[in-house]
């Protein structure tokens, strides 16, 4: 008779599935949500000097704290990715947080205040790990960054053939703001944000009245135009990020199956009377069978065997035979 057979995963899939357990959990990212913003409270507060002289010590304790459960969790990160460490690196909020957070234990950032604070700013950043409208803005405005940088180009161009013509036609008669090509500039950026336009116009006016055309055409092409062409590469980003937002929870969906699935399957494959299932098999894995229903089984197999041999022993006119022994195996 066959020994028992205990049916194990291997350990590391088993740390995995143990740490993914934690991580996954709603509680745990509420936690670390909320230790976050308290790392950011105790940032604000170290910018009144007397009350942080004060409390320098509980300040600091707090801090170490809030350092403690940031390296905690990133060394629950790291193991729920035991079983498949690249896919860790695959997640670039991930790299984000390991950078984050090993960072504040290098001996060159403790040493240096400015970097170290600026270390403990970013911290704030993580929070869109937890917020999936401020992860959404955040890639969308990363991935409006090509088509700004066009529409900086076009709007530095725009702003810099008007400038020159307005050098060439008010440089004499208006030198406080168009005596050079850089003051010409900077009262043309302030008149995209129609910051003191009606002046201009004015001014404009007792020189010439074709200075309205001029700043008519500049004004509706640098305030509307392009202003508009920005929104629009701003809205077409957003659309593009909650796109991936659900590819990336529609993958996420699909891997929490896939291990499902192994883990179901790993839980049935060689059950035999005995057998203990594998490890992280959830309620829903199938039940290895009893003994008693093996040893039936394996009976009518041996029924059905016999009487499909009987029957091909025989000469003839016993066709309906195989067909009983059949239907016996079905």
């Amino acid at each position: 008779m066959t020994p028992p057979v205990t049916t194990r995963g291997p350990g590391r899939a088993r740390f995995a599935a143990r740490c993914r357990k934690v991580t996954d959990d709603q509680a745990f990212g509420f936690v670390v949500f909320t230790v976050i913003l308290a790392n950011a409270a105790l940032l604000g507060v170290e910018t009144y000097r007397g009350f942080a002289l004060a409390h320098r010590e509980v300040l600091g304790l707090a801090e170490h704290g809030c350092m403690a459960v940031f390296a905690v969790e990133m060394m629950l990160r790291i193991g729920a990715h035991a079983d498949r460490p690249k896919a860790f690196f695959r997640d670039p909020w991930n790299v984000f947080d390991l950078v984050v957070v090993v960072s504040a234990f290098v001996p060159a950032a403790q040493e240096n205040a400015t970097a170290l604070r600026l270390l403990r700013l970013a911290r704030v950043l993580r929070t869109a790990r937890f917020l999936p409208q401020l992860r959404v803005m955040l890639v969308a405005v990363g991935r409006s960054l090509p088509g700004t940088v066009s529409f900086l180009f076009v709007g530095a161009l725009v702003v810099y053939v008007y400038a020159m013509v307005g050098w060439v036609c008010f440089a004499r008669s208006d030198p406080e703001h168009y005596g050079s090509l850089g003051r010409a500039a900077l009262t043309l950026f302030l008149l995209t944000m129609m910051e003191g336009l009606g002046d201009a116009v004015h001014a404009g006016l007792a020189i010439s009245r074709l200075s309205l055309v001029y700043y008519a055409s500049f004004v509706l092409f640098a305030s509307f135009v392009l202003v508009n062409m920005l929104i629009g590469v701003v809205i077409n980003s957003m659309d593009e990020a909650r796109e991936l937002e659900k590819e990336e929870k529609a993958r996420q969906e699909e891997r929490i199956r896939s291990r499902a699935k192994e883990e179901r399957g790993a839980a049935g494959i060689g059950a035999v009377p005995g057998a203990v299932p594998a490890a992280g098999a959830g309620p829903d894995a199938p039940l290895p069978a009893s003994a008693d229903e093996v040893r039936e089984r394996i009976a009518r197999a041996r029924r059905a065997l016999d009487d499909l041999e009987a029957s091909l022993a025989l000469p003839a006119g016993a066709g309906e035979r195989p067909l009983e022994a059949s239907g016996r195996l079905g």
